[in-house]
């Protein structure tokens, strides 16, 4: 019997819930919910640009292919094995013209 090996699909896949899920537990707050009080439900923390600053970004974003090319840009360069979350490799006006395309 030999070993199925995953996918790299799914391997990226099971990292980006596990990043996903560090991102929307820094900063808990009091309540029961758990999540920080700035990241709402169904959204996500990602870093960009030189300075890394932080975007809150909805989980449908997860849904475009161009996000996703950027996630496969982010896990090639700074891989997902980190506590530092989602590092988005581009600049951070390119970045936010492409949300503003999206949303």
């Amino acid at each position: 019997m030999g070993l199925i090996r995953k996918s790299h699909k799914q391997t990226q896949a099971l990292a980006i819930k596990k990043i996903i899920k560090k991102c929307s537990s820094f900063g808990k707050n009091n309540d029961d919910s758990g999540l920080p009080n700035d990241v709402p439900k169904g959204h996500f923390v990602v870093y960009v640009g030189e300075r890394r600053n932080r975007y809150i970004v909805p989980i449908s974003c997860l849904d475009h292919p161009t996000f996703q090319d950027l996630l496969q840009r982010s896990e090639e360069e700074f891989g997902f094995n980190h506590d530092m979350g989602i590092i988005i490799p581009c600049q951070e006006v390119d970045f936010l013209s492409f949300f503003s395309m999206i949303a």
